[in-house]
C-alpha cells in the first residue's frame, strides 16, 4: 500500500537515516545548515525508491519540499524547554503531508495498489525501534535529568535495547494472537526489577520505572491494534 511505503519513508529518513552530526548542525545553523537539505534529499530518494515509480517525482518533491520547510521552522522556533513539544508538532505536520498527498494523489484519482502485508509489518516493527526509543526518551525527559547524575552501574544504552525488544517481543505476540505473553513478559521484567526496587529507598526511582515500562508496553499494544486494523483494512 502506498500510504504504508511513504510512511515507511518519513520512519527510514528521520529516525535511521539522519545521524547525531546532522541534528546538532541543523539545531546550530538551521536554515543555513547543509545537512537540513541533504536531509530533505533523503526523503526525495527514499519516496522515490520505495514507490519505484519515476512518474510520481512530483509527489516525492512536494513531501521533500514540505518536510524542508517543517524542519526548518522547527528549528527556528524551538528551544531548550520546548524540544518535545516542537518535536510532536514536527512529527503530526509530517503525518498530516503524508496523509493529505496520498488522499488527494492516489485516493481521489482511484489508483488501486494491492496491499502488502509485508509494507505493514515492517513499517509497525521498525516504528516500535528507534523512532519508538526516541519518542519515549523525549517524554520521560522531564524525570529522566532527575537520574543522569547517578552512576548506578547500569550499562550505557542497555534500557534503549532492553525497551525495543520488549515491544517487538509484544508485537510478535498481537500479531500472533498469542496475548499471554505479555502478561507473561510484564510478569517477567517486574521480577528482574524487583530487586532494583526493594534497594531504592528513592520512591521517584521506582514510579520512573512504572512510568517507563507502562509506556513502553502501551506504544507496543496501540502500534499492534493499528497495524491489524490496517491488515484486516487493506
Amino acid at each position: 500500500m502506498i500510504l504504508i511505503k511513504i510512511i515507511l519513508a518519513h520512519l527510514l529518513g528521520d529516525f535511521f537515516l539522519q545521524p547525531n552530526s546532522w541534528i546538532k548542525n541543523k539545531q546550530e545553523k538551521k536554515w543555513k545548515s547543509p545537512w537540513l537539505w541533504v536531509h530533505s534529499l533523503v526523503h526525495f530518494l527514499l519516496v522515490m525508491i520505495l514507490l519505484w515509480d519515476l512518474s510520481v517525482w512530483p509527489v516525492a518533491l512536494i513531501i521533500a519540499g514540505t518536510h524542508l520547510i517543517i524542519d526548518g521552522i522547527k528549528l527556528t522556533f524551538q528551544g531548550e524547554e520546548t524540544q518535545t513539544r516542537w518535536f510532536t508538532i514536527d512529527q503530526l505536520a509530517h503525518l498530516s503531508v503524508l496523509l493529505l498527498v496520498w488522499v488527494f494523489y492516489w485516493e481521489n484519482t482511484k489508483i488501486q495498489v494491492q496491499a502488502d502485508v509485508i509494507w505493514i509489518i515492517l513499517t509497525g516493527v521498525l516504528f516500535l525501534t528507534y523512532p519508538s526509543a526516541f519518542i519515549m526518551q523525549r517524554i520521560m525527559q522531564q524525570w529522566s535529568d532527575q537520574f543522569e547524575s547517578n552512576d548506578d552501574g547500569t550499562l550505557r544504552g542497555a534500557g534503549t535495547y532492553i525497551g525495543i525488544l520488549e515491544r517487538l517481543f509484544i508485537i510478535i505476540a498481537i500479531l500472533t494472537s498469542n496475548l499471554s505473553v505479555i502478561g507473561f513478559l510484564l510478569a517477567a521484567k517486574s521480577v528482574f526489577r524487583f530487586g532494583d526496587l526493594s534497594r531504592s529507598e528513592d520512591r521517584k526511582l521506582t514510579e520512573y520505572i512504572l512510568i517507563g515500562t507502562l509506556l513502553s508496553f502501551l506504544i507496543a499494544i496501540l502500534t499492534g491494534m493499528v497495524l491489524l486494523w490496517c491488515l484486516r483494512t487493506f
